[in-house]
């Protein structure tokens, strides 16, 4: 295993490693990968999201910004005017600055990134105002409201009619249990969406309004 960078936060109280694979590295946070690198790398891994997404275009909501790979490839999309990406851990922006592979989230003028926590930043956007949404939280037990009723009501707040969100839910049921997805579903319908499918390839749902 090449690891790139490697450090420990006292403000945090995590470690973090940036970890060398054959295409875009990836990123540990206390041994939690916040990348899939097994199946796929993490390039493909976020390639396979935005193509999950459908034919994006207009206004983009990235949700977790990390080492900013779908907002990059969002913004490489000629039909996307601008994609609003938020981070709330400055140590992830730190290691994304030391990361090749990140230089679009800071060179790219189409992407305006925003250090802050994405369950309140949420609240300051205007109602309908992003054509799609890609929700790729932590897991359930590092980041539980970003999978509460109450952060889903606001995304489906600032979608658009006919806007999609792409949210990450892994491999539900491989090790948190079928209710895992059960429950997420449940709440996204109690948020309004109704139109909610699987997409195997991308492990993730897509969302309609």
């Amino acid at each position: 295993m090449d690891i790139i960078i490697k450090f420990y936060s006292e403000k945090t109280g995590k470690f973090y490693r940036l970890v060398k694979t054959e295409t875009w590295p990836y990123l540990e946070i206390s041994g939690i990968r916040m990348h899939r690198a097994d199946d796929v790398d993490p390039k493909t891994d976020a390639m396979l999201k935005i193509k999950a997404l459908g034919k994006i275009y207009g206004s983009v909501l990235d949700c977790c910004t990390g080492l900013g790979y779908t907002a990059i490839l969002a913004a490489r999309k000629k039909s996307v005017r601008e994609v609003i990406t938020v981070e709330k851990d400055e140590n992830v922006i730190f290691i994304a600055k030391q990361n090749p592979f990140s230089r679009d989230l800071f060179e790219n003028s189409k992407i305006k990134l925003i250090i802050g926590d994405i369950f309140e930043e949420i609240k300051n956007f205007d109602d309908e105002f992003f054509n799609f949404i890609i929700h790729d939280p932590p897991r359930i037990n590092v980041a539980p409201e970003l999978y509460s009723l109450e952060f889903y009501r606001q995304l489906f707040r600032v979608l658009k009619s006919n806007g999609r969100i792409l949210h990450y839910v892994g491999k539900p049921g491989v090790r948190q249990g079928k209710r895992y997805l059960k429950g997420i579903v449940e709440r996204l319908r109690f948020a309004g969406f109704m139109r909610i499918r699987m997409i195997n390839y991308a492990l993730s749902l897509i969302i309609e309004k």
